[in-house]
């Protein structure tokens, strides 16, 4: 499942012109973040935080199981499983939050049915949708859309373009956003994947290859990332750069179709949360960096450092982007990745991968 994934859209030129000063606009006006890849085990009670108020209606409807896949990323997801919000705003229901590692895991897993929500990247989300996979999945929210929080840094100080690392190897999770990125730089250099040494790499795996010289540069996030900028690494470019150039990557959140539709008021409520600690990094984010570095085990000002790496948009923010950018972001991506050969097909309109129900209820409250 780990395959290379990304969004390129150099042969629509001007539609690609649009959507990276829409993004771009976002990226400068906003917050962000992703962050690390520690055991669920090390994670599980590391917060000091107690239950709060629910933060929206209460919903005591939903009963039963959620089955939640996170990722250790700097976001809003890691604020409300922090301080248990769901568990606060869906009191009679069991909130099963499950640790994965990339987003072709996750894909995986609701291949097999195991989660009902989960964190993927734009690539993996848009894999799933498409041939062969075809998974009976939607994109229910962006958790943020991601900057220089994931960049391309070398060994060699010298290496100031991509074009300078022709020949080198380089490390990347595959089926990550950070490998779109990094083909679209690739692209956009007007290289490709033949031209260095690709090395598929966990991001918690880097450190250590980096070190002992085995990997001359790596596209990854934080923490690694500023492990590797700590032991001599330069930066050389970002996906805030391939985004401006048409390459836009996002988190985003899928749920099944059968959770929606045996659960609407569950995703409903589930989204308000989301949105509601999206408010949080915004108006307060000294308190949301000190939610989301318990979950991770860095400092709250690590946190706030990584913040400046992604934009955030609210629900009101994210039900444009739902309905005026989304379908056509998605084709594109699904375009560069049949061409990769990690699609059979194309689907036609990718509109009905998208769940806007709960996005647009939320963004007129």
């Amino acid at each position: 499942m780990k395959r290379k994934t990304a969004l390129f859209a150099n042969s629509h030129s001007a539609w690609a012109k649009g959507i990276s000063i829409a993004v771009s606009a976002m990226l400068v006006g906003s917050l962000g973040a992703c962050g690390a890849m520690q055991k669920a085990d090390q994670l599980s009670g590391a917060s000091g935080a107690s239950a709060e108020k629910c933060p929206v209606e209460v919903n005591k409807d939903v009963k039963g199981t959620i089955r939640i896949a996170w990722q250790a990323i700097a976001n809003a997801d890691l604020i409300v499983k922090d301080r248990k919000m769901l568990e606060a705003c869906m009191p009679n229901a069991t909130i099963q939050w499950n640790q994965f590692n990339s987003g072709g895991d996750v894909v995986q897993a609701f291949g097999s049915r195991s989660v009902d929500l989960g964190l993927a990247g734009s690539s993996p989300a848009v894999k799933s949708v498409s041939a062969p996979l075809n998974l009976n999945v939607k994109v229910l929210w962006i958790h943020d859309i991601i900057g220089e929080a994931e960049s391309l840094v070398a060994r060699d100080s010298s290496a100031k373009s991509i074009k300078d690392l022709a020949g080198k190897n380089i490390a990347v999770p595959f089926g990550s956003t950070s490998h779109f990125s990094l083909l679209s730089a690739l692209r956009q250099a007007g290289m490709d994947s033949s031209s260095v040494h690709l090395i598929n790499l966990d991001p918690d795996k880097m450190a250590a290859a980096w070190s002992r010289g085995e990997i001359d540069a790596a596209w990854v996030w934080d923490p690694v990332l500023s492990k590797l900028k700590a032991d001599k690494g330069s930066m050389v470019t970002s996906s805030a750069v391939t985004a401006k150039n048409g390459a836009a990557t996002f988190d985003m959140e899928l749920v099944s179709d059968d959770f929606i539709k045996a659960n609407p008021s569950a995703v409903k409520t589930w989204t308000a949360v989301e949105n509601y600690a999206v408010g949080m990094i915004a108006s307060n984010p000294s308190s949301a960096a000190d939610s989301i570095s318990a979950q991770l085990g860095n400092s709250p000002e690590e946190v706030k450092t990584q913040f400046k790496g992604y934009s955030y948009p609210n629900a009101a923010e994210q039900s444009k982007i739902f309905s005026d950018q989304l379908p056509g972001i998605f084709k594109a991506t699904a375009q560069f990745l049949k061409g990769q050969g990690d699609l059979d097909a194309v689907n036609d309109d990718y509109a009905p991968a998208l769940y806007t129900t709960a996005i647009d209820a939320v963004a007129k409250q």
